[in-house]
């Protein structure tokens, strides 16, 4: 309430008995400035700052909508999925190992543990019980309800396209609580990819498209980091 508002008081710097605005003002940009370093090179340590798309990446793109596209059995691309092992919540010991499981939820990962269990490979693929796809790019655990797809052979890009692929053919409402998503289903997916003049998956084409997507999203936060960094120049060292 308006009348509420107006009892509260709030403590602020002072200097002469003035309210120091200026004072806030410059702690604030010093704030932003330390924080959008953090940023700039967490983005330069992920190789993120190069937005720049090669001849191969736009290409890409200009193509897209009229690659052909043909559909291909999951197992006969990456082998038979594998299934994780239950383990109960009561049984895990801490740890550093993401352990995965069904759910959205911070990517599935429900615990991070220290047990004895099967580790698989980063660059890979889960589906979980819903039927629900993501890429991890670390190594990690999975329970029962958790098929690996076995696609640690492949680039990056082309793993994050397969991922999308997998996750549009498994997670179109055919699975849920009464109708579980296992390894055994994976196996039986059916995926449409884009292919070359040899009728085969395009891993060239996913690479250079995923990878020209990625530049294209990165560049508008980039393009302002660098911005403001440039305005912010020199306010670090104050």
């Amino acid at each position: 309430m308006l009348d509420d508002i107006k009892e509260h008081k709030l403590k602020v710097p002072i200097i002469d008995k003035n309210i120091a605005f200026d004072f806030m003002e410059k702690y604030i940009e010093i704030l932003e400035a330390e924080r959008l370093e953090t940023l700039d090179a967490y983005l330069v340590g992920l190789g993120l700052k190069d937005y720049n798309l090669t001849p191969e990446e736009k290409k890409a793109l200009d193509d897209f909508e009229n690659a052909s596209w043909k559909e291909f059995n999951l197992e006969a691309l990456f082998g038979k999925s594998t299934r994780g092992r239950r383990l109960k919540s009561d049984d895990r010991i801490a740890g550093g190992l993401p352990f995965v499981t069904a759910g959205e939820t911070d990517t599935g990962i429900s615990a991070w543990i220290g047990n004895d269990v099967q580790v698989f490979p980063k660059n890979t693929v889960t589906i979980d019980m819903f039927g629900s796809a993501k890429y991890r790019n670390y190594d990690y655990g999975a329970d029962d309800h958790v098929a690996v797809v076995h696609t640690s052979h492949l680039d990056k890009f082309s793993s994050l396209f397969l991922t999308s692929a997998i996750h549009k053919s498994a997670h179109a409402g055919q699975f849920d609580y009464s109708e579980n998503f296992y390894a055994s289903d994976a196996d039986e997916l059916t995926i449409s990819l884009p292919i070359n003049s040899a009728q085969e998956p395009d891993y060239t084409f996913m690479q250079n498209y995923v990878s020209a997507v990625q530049k294209t999203v990165i560049k508008d936060v980039v393009v302002h980091l660098d911005k403001r960094l440039s305005a912010l120049k020199g306010v670090l060292s104050l």
